[in-house]
């Protein structure tokens, strides 16, 4: 058996009622190579020893029953032939799903960027505002055509990405995911909050889904690594271009 002690929180979907095994990720030997101390191990949820703590609110939004879990495991004994692939594979085998993965947000993120889009276009052409309709003003001509072109600029950088992932594999685009995934959440956050912008009080309510929008995409700056690694991973392919490494 192995013997599982930790807390994990943002643990997504845990309060499904389907849910019934958790793909476990954890140190087995912290004396091994860095990229070969972590394995992956499937734990079943009514393992002794393994109990959500709590349900994670996200800007004060409840998801349940798909939700984020704080997850606590004390003691917990699984057996041996649970473990995936074998020991010290953990984080191979998280990079294989991250780099489509992070494909993936990026398509979610470009439509709820166009969500907002439409909707801001139709409250434009449908309020007045100083004797004419809002759309009509020049701010927001700059605005939403703003909002065309970064929308299709993301999309075709999401499209590279996926296709250098069919053409090269995961590891020789590393740099394409990681733009898109810093860029397509930025794009949508400035698109959301010209549209909530558009709808003046109306858009922070829950009237209307861009409030909800707004959290779910933000959260996207950190899901799956911050903005932060992934520019840094950006520069430092950069640097190595010209023989450098960076800091």
């Amino acid at each position: 058996h192995y013997v599982i002690n930790g807390r994990k929180w943002w643990s997504t979907n845990m309060a499904h009622p389907n849910v019934a095994i958790a793909i476990v990720m954890g140190k087995t030997d912290t004396g091994a190579a860095t990229h070969q101390q972590q394995s992956q191990i499937l734990v079943p949820t009514n393992t002794p020893g393994f109990r959500v703590e709590r349900m994670l609110s996200v800007f004060g939004y409840d998801e349940r029953p798909i939700g984020h879990a704080e997850v606590v495991l004390e003691n917990v004994r699984v057996p041996v032939e649970n473990l995936i692939a074998g020991e010290g594979r953990g984080f191979e085998i998280a990079q294989g799903r991250l780099g489509p993965g992070r494909i993936h947000h990026c398509m979610r993120t470009i439509g709820a960027a166009e969500r907002a889009l439409d909707l801001m276009v139709e409250r434009l052409l449908s309020r007045t505002a100083f004797k004419k309709k809002i759309a009509e003003h020049s701010v927001w001509e700059q605005r939403v055509a703003e909002a065309r072109i970064n929308i299709e600029m993301c999309r075709l950088s999401v499209l590279k990405a996926a296709w250098m992932i069919d053409q090269a594999g995961a590891k020789n685009a590393k740099s394409e995911i990681a733009q898109i995934k810093v860029a397509a959440p930025r794009m949508a956050l400035q698109i959301i909050d010209d549209a909530i912008q558009a709808f003046g009080g109306a858009g922070v309510s829950g009237d209307f889904p861009l409030a909800e929008l707004y959290a779910g995409v933000r959260t996207l700056r950190l899901a799956d690594g911050p903005d932060e690694v992934h520019n840094r991973t950006i520069a430092r392919l950069e640097y190595a271009k010209h023989g450098g490494r960076g800091g």
